[in-house]
Parts: structure tokens; sequence; C-alpha cells
């Protein structure tokens, strides 16, 4: 950018000074010639003052076209890159600027096979970076092996009792398992589910009527309710006064829902998967 419009000044100053000199010498001619002619009127070329205006206009535009094609007109050299005057007079004649632009020759056919190669060697190299570096994102998103192990649990139900209640703890929460007997049973299924708060029956919230499994977490305030405690037999929370049944729904206190049923399956008779 520098280059071309210390170019551009340049020119502008060398064609002013030409023009200057041409209107000069022509002015100085026609005096010389009056003392011979005094009664014969002083005549002027018209085409050369015409193309001497005409720059002068084009000047005060600025540049463009116009400049370079009536400087060239009137003689005057142009000192514009030719890459700049094939894009401000394109015509159908291009010549290419060596100064600023080296041109190679084209290859050697012989050696096309070996480009080739390169080339799609190269592409393959960017492609396997590409694929390596989406692996390792999907990869680094997806979760550990130690929350994976997290995630489920095994239970051995073999050595809880009938009519007692075990703890485990599971993805950062406490589950009750609570082995229930024949009378616990009846008690559950006895209910009017119309009166409950959250009405379930006792069939959905088990998948084997002996093993109940619920999340002991309350559903108040997420405090942890007591086993074997409350008015109704199952669960009773003391920081609220919320008591839950055998069956684990909430019959009494300000809690709104049943206790929560996690993801769980029997892989064998006494072994239990959570999660």
């Amino acid at each position: 950018m520098l280059r071309v419009a210390g170019r551009r000044l340049f020119s502008v100053s060398q064609r002013s000074s030409t023009a200057t000199s041409f209107v000069v010498s022509r002015d100085h001619t026609l005096s010389d010639g009056g003392a011979d002619s005094a009664s014969a009127p002083r005549s002027v070329p018209s085409a050369d003052l015409s193309s001497f205006n005409s720059y002068q206009r084009s000047l005060i535009r600025g540049f463009s076209s116009q400049v370079l094609a009536q400087g060239n007109e009137i003689g005057f050299g142009s000192e514009v890159p030719a890459t700049v005057e094939a894009v401000k007079t394109p015509n159908s004649k291009i010549v290419y600027d060596d100064h600023n632009h080296e041109r190679y020759p084209p290859g050697d056919p012989s050696k096309r096979a070996f480009a080739y190669f390169v080339l799609s060697g190269g592409r393959f190299v960017y492609a396997s970076v590409i694929r390596l570096l989406v692996l390792k994102l999907v990869v680094s998103m997806s979760a550990s092996k130690d929350v994976l192990a997290l995630a489920s649990l095994e239970v051995d139900l073999g050595s809880i009792e009938p009519g007692t209640t075990v703890t485990v703890k599971w993805r950062g929460k406490p589950v009750f398992i609570r082995r229930r007997t024949e009378d616990d049973i009846k008690l559950a299924n006895s209910v009017d589910v119309g009166s409950l708060r959250d009405p379930q029956e006792d069939s959905v919230r088990v998948k084997n009527p002996e093993w109940l499994v619920v999340v002991g977490v309350c559903t108040h305030l997420g405090c942890i309710p007591l086993p074997n405690a409350g008015d109704y037999g199952g669960w009773f929370c003391p920081c609220h006064g919320s008591h839950y049944d055998i069956s684990g729904r909430i019959r009494k206190g300000p809690a709104p829902y049943n206790l929560e049923v996690p993801t769980y399956s029997f892989l064998e008779e006494n072994k239990l998967l959570i999660g």
C-alpha cells in the first residue's frame, strides 16, 4: 500500500511539472513571434489546450481510468504498477507485473504421480488427526469408570431377616430395603388409596411383595426418616413430623409425596441390582 501510494504521488508531481513546462514553453513561443506579426492574431492549437484542460479536470476528480488514458495520449509516462493499471483500465491484453509477482513454469508431468501421492497422504493424515480429536472429545464427555461403578449397586438379600430394614448407599443417597412379613403385606393392601395424599397402590411400588425398596430421603426437605417408626409402622421423619406407612407412602405430616422408588431388578432370588 505504501509503495503504491508513493508511486502515485511521484506520478502526480512529475505530470504536473511536465504540464507546467509545456504551458510555459507554449506561451514563450507565442511571445517571441509577436514582434514579427504584431497585427496578426495569436492562435493556440485547440487540441493541445483541450487535452491539457481535460487532464486538469481528471486530476481534480482523482485517480481514475481516464487519468491513465489521457496521460498516455499527451505523452506522459505512467509510474503506476501494471496490476493497478489493469484494474483501473481493464482490457483484453493482460500484462503481469513480474517485478512484484514471480511466475513459475508448470511442473514436470513425470512428477505428477508423486505430487498426487503427497497431497493424498497429507489429507489422510489430516482426517486421521481430526477423527482422533473427535474421539478424544467424546470419551472425555462420557462417564468415568468410578462413576459407572457407582451407577449400579448389587445387594445380597440372603442376610436380611423378615420384618427388618437394611440401609445401603447408592449414588450418595441412602436406600431402604425392607423384607416385609405377611402381615405387613396385608396391611399395605388394606389401605384406601383414595384417602392418600399421593395415591399409589402397593402393587405399583413393589416388584416382589416381600421386598420394598425406596430411597431414604424425605420428600419434604430432604431429611432421612427413621425406619420401623411412626404411627403407621413404616418410617418417621423427626425433623418435621412426616409419617410413612409400610409401603413408603405419606400418611401424615408436611411431606407432599411418597418415598421415591429407585430403578432396581432382581438378578437372582437373593440378589438385587439397584440402578
